[in-house]
């Protein structure tokens, strides 16, 4: 075998994903973990607990199983001319740190300047939660709904701004509570024209500014 054949197929066995483990084996995960953290497993408030989290889990991590393109594909091209902003402001989410498994929870404002055609709003929603039931950093997220909607819609600009409380750094860690960790991705018009970001900023509160918040 030729050392450049071989180069290939060890590139192609590190791009495969691990096989996803049984629900028998994720059950038995969670029995472990708590027996490491030094309850007993077997006693009755316990015992049913591996299936609950499990089911937990799938709800949770639902995204993995979404398309966010796809739910982006169905379009309306009679809008008249319509080239103003929409804006769908305080969509909440709740989502899931990767390096802690701990939960950050907060609302995504996601605006857009149609070209040629628009999208349902739920549809943006639906993209925010494909995300968010990932595990996942808060940074990532924000430019993936951009993008997502960028590449589908085709649009004059896309402007993205996610708000959200994580629990890794309240309950514990630093344990801060009430710091609104915010970020921001703008493409097109919004990038390139400051009355355009502007505009927007306004119309969700700024929270750059502190003017909003996540009560």
């Amino acid at each position: 075998m030729s050392i450049r054949k071989n180069l290939s197929l060890i590139k192609g066995a590190k791009n495969l994903k691990p096989a996803k483990p049984s629900r028998a084996e994720a059950e038995d995960a969670v029995r472990t973990l708590i027996r490491w953290s030094g309850d007993d497993v077997a006693r009755e408030g316990l015992c049913e607990t591996p299936g609950r989290v499990v089911r937990a889990y799938e709800e949770l991590f639902s995204g993995y199983g979404a398309d966010p393109v796809d739910l982006l594909k169905r379009t309306f091209e009679e809008i008249e001319g319509y080239d103003e902003m929409v804006l769908l402001k305080d969509i909440r989410f709740e989502s899931h740190c990767e390096h802690h498994l701990a939960p950050f929870i907060g609302k995504a404002h996601v605006a857009y300047l149609p070209r040629r055609r628009v999208v349902g709003i739920s549809k943006l929603a639906r993209v925010v939660d494909a995300y968010a039931r990932r595990l996942q950093i808060q940074e990532k997220m924000t430019v993936q709904i951009a993008n997502a909607v960028n590449d589908t819609l085709e649009p004059e600009g896309v402007a993205v701004v996610l708000e959200a409380v994580h629990q890794c750094m309240t309950t514990r860690g630093v344990h801060k509570p009430g710091v609104v960790m915010v970020t921001s991705r703008m493409l097109g018009a919004f990038r390139g024209d400051p009355s355009t970001r502007r505009e927007f900023l306004a119309m969700i509160g700024n929270p750059a500014s502190g003017e909003s918040s996540l009560a």
